[in-house]
């Protein structure tokens, strides 16, 4: 086992979340703390769960811990949006090789093209060497990490001293880490090390907050108030909605553009956000469908090839998109109403 030098005496919780920091890399941010407010559990919201236990080891079944300290809440977040971050330089090579980490990376996906642009230009290289730390358990944390290649095993220690730490886990050439420790004012939970060499991209706090999480925030009250307005949905509860909205992937077409081809198989639905849509049938067209109407489902019900092809009709198509396993966890009261209304593609 790696012998890891902890000094700090900090008490942490049984319960880990694997949420990690750095002490290798500062900024020019600003890394003051917020007032602690009750109110701003509206954060624990709209963080995507399923994003968070990719921290978990699959053998130990670590549960986020229950935080008290300061946390960030978009709702407070009166900056202004016209303030530009940090942008630095990249080759194309590196900026494609980054753009490839985001695009696996679930925090990311609910952000439009030009906002990924954003977090992009706001990330920076940090080349690591074999045994290095780059986060230790207890530190504060100030960054968040895409990893862009290499491997890193994951120790915890259940001691007050942080002595005796147990690997846990690794991430092996993919994944990101620390995210929660940008949210909430809370010492690391866990140590990680390089157990190779390997890149990865840096993130500093109000950066992530402002990019990350501000958008994510505004994007689930624009889904909600969307959701809100579709009578598919009226037989959801509010907190029920939300959840459909945090699931939510935005993704846009250019006109003419197949988005489902008939035959395919299906593993999401659509909801036209904004521009028009076609339905063909057998080659055929069939009718056009507008802002507000639905449609992919029928694969999803019936576990079944896609019955028609969709193509966009307007200059630019916005959708957003819910995967089949969202689909089948979120949407259950709504089923019935949906298979009843299937002979909308038979009109």
């Amino acid at each position: 086992m790696t012998n890891i030098d902890i000094n700090n005496s900090e008490n942490i919780s049984n319960d880990h979340t694997l949420s990690i920091s750095t002490e290798e890399e500062t900024d020019n941010e600003d890394k003051s703390s917020e007032d602690d407010d009750e109110k701003n559990n509206s954060l624990d919201d709209f963080a995507a769960d399923e994003e968070l236990r990719r921290h978990y080891v699959k053998k130990n079944e670590f549960r986020r811990v229950s935080v008290a300290a300061e946390r960030y809440n978009p709702e407070d977040d009166n900056d202004s949006d016209s303030e530009q971050a940090s942008v630095y330089p990249k080759t194309p090579e590196q900026r494609q090789r980054l753009k490839d980490a985001v695009c696996h990376n679930l925090l990311f996906r609910t952000l439009e093209a030009k906002q990924i642009d954003q977090v992009l230009d706001a990330m920076w290289e940090k080349t690591v060497q074999k045994g290095e730390v780059i986060i230790r358990q207890g530190d504060d944390g100030d960054h968040f990490y895409v990893i862009d290649n290499g491997i890193y095993e994951i120790y915890v220690s259940k001691e007050a001293d942080f002595s005796k730490p147990i690997k846990v886990g690794e991430y092996n050439q993919i994944g990101s880490f620390g995210e929660l420790a940008l949210m909430y004012n809370q010492p690391r939970s866990a140590t990680i090390i390089a157990t190779t060499n390997g890149v990865l991209w840096v993130m500093g706090r109000q950066t992530f907050r402002k990019l990350v999480l501000k958008h994510a925030y505004r994007k689930r009250q624009m889904y909600e108030n969307f959701l809100r307005d579709l009578a598919i949905l009226q037989s959801l509860t509010d907190y029920e909605r939300s959840n459909v909205a945090d699931a939510l992937i935005p993704v846009e077409y250019d006109q003419n553009e197949i988005i489902i081809k008939q035959g395919d198989e299906g593993d999401r639905m659509f909801f036209i956000e904004d521009g028009e849509c076609d339905i063909y049938m057998n080659g055929k067209f069939h009718k056009r469908i507008i802002k507000g109407d639905y449609f992919g489902e029928l694969a999803l019900l019936n576990h079944e090839p896609r019955s028609a092809t969709i193509k966009a009709a307007s200059p630019k198509v916005k959708l957003a998109s819910l995967e089949v396993e969202s689909f089948e966890r979120l949407l259950g009261p709504c089923m019935d109403l949906m298979q009843r209304n299937t002979s909308k593609y038979l009109k």
